[in-house]
């Protein structure tokens, strides 16, 4: 490790470069442990660099974006988690042929507003989600009837050890419900491309506003969570599911299965990641035993207890 440290110090400030980092400080579920090692890119030749010298170093190491989508264990991670976020903040936008270049760390939000101001219609879906761009380009993530693929052209990737730099049609990554090669491949998003509409900008706004609204009443975004925590199994909605389980508002710990929104599981102000992790477990047990329904979680959990 501190061989490794030394050699990304080439290249990274110091100050990017944080051991024992508390990963509840870049997750959006406010919990969770540390990681051995914390790397954050300024750009994309640095994180080029450190993929390379991580992936030559032989520590296990994950790929974080916007923190949105993952939970730490309490028992932290042991080895580099490589945070691509400040590295990939491009956009550039064709307003002529309605295509957008979107690089990974760009948050949807930010792009999905980017894409309304220059009177681009068709990410409006995607305006609520908290995540980053790359995150979504990798599961597919998708809100109220649209989904990534729906607008994706091709994605421009980036090897796990840094060496290829490689681009795929929207075909070629295979996307599905939540899924696409990359889940195989771990491969990282660079940059997608986009193909949207042209549209008048306050009609977008206006749809934007009416999801962001409906976002707002129907989910608890006022507590720290990782959005929808499972998957929709197939003929079902994993939301449903657990209400009819008698579940909502169910606790364990600081973790609740929200009493907004079913499918949500919430940290209500001091939970820990085994509190979601059990919580999580008593859900799917639960919804097993009465609908014979398996649930998997959306969200991605690494580390150790």
């Amino acid at each position: 490790m501190e061989t490794l440290i030394n050699t990304l110090k080439q290249e990274i400030d110091e100050e990017f470069i944080v051991q024992n980092a508390d990963m509840a400080e870049h997750t959006s579920f406010k919990a969770g442990g540390k990681a051995d090692l914390l790397v954050i890119p300024q750009d994309y030749e640095q994180l080029k660099f450190t993929l390379q010298k991580v992936a030559d170093s032989g520590l296990e190491y994950y790929i974080l974006g916007n923190g949105s989508n993952i939970l730490v264990k309490d028992g932290g991670f042991r080895g580099v988690i490589i945070k691509t976020l400040p590295a990939l903040q491009g956009i550039s936008v064709d307003y002529e042929d309605a295509e957008m270049i979107v690089q990974s760390g760009v948050l949807l939000s930010v792009a999905a507003r980017t894409a309304a101001q220059n009177m681009l219609a068709g990410m409006e879906f995607a305006s609520g989600i908290p995540g980053s761009v790359g995150g979504a380009a990798y599961m597919n993530a998708g809100a109220y009837g649209g989904e990534m693929k729906d607008i994706i052209t091709a994605v421009r990737l980036i090897s796990r050890d840094g060496q290829k730099e490689y681009t795929l049609t929207c075909d070629e990554m295979k996307y599905g419900y939540r899924h696409s090669v990359l889940y195989k491949t771990g491969d990282i998003v660079v940059s997608i491309m986009l193909q949207l509409k042209q549209d008048n900008p306050h009609e977008i706004f206006d749809r934007m506003t009416e999801l962001n609204n409906k976002r707002n009443d129907k989910q608890p975004v006022e507590y720290p969570s990782a959005g929808s925590f499972f998957k929709r199994p197939e003929g079902y909605f994993a939301g449903k599911l657990i209400e009819d389980a008698g579940l909502r508002g169910l606790t364990y710990g600081g973790a609740q299965v929200s009493e907004k929104h079913c499918g949500f599981i919430i940290n209500t102000g001091n939970a820990t990641a085994q509190d979601i992790v059990t919580l999580m477990h008593l859900v799917q047990a639960s919804v097993k035993e009465q609908f014979d329904v398996d649930l998997e979680p959306e969200v991605r959990i690494i580390g150790e207890d």
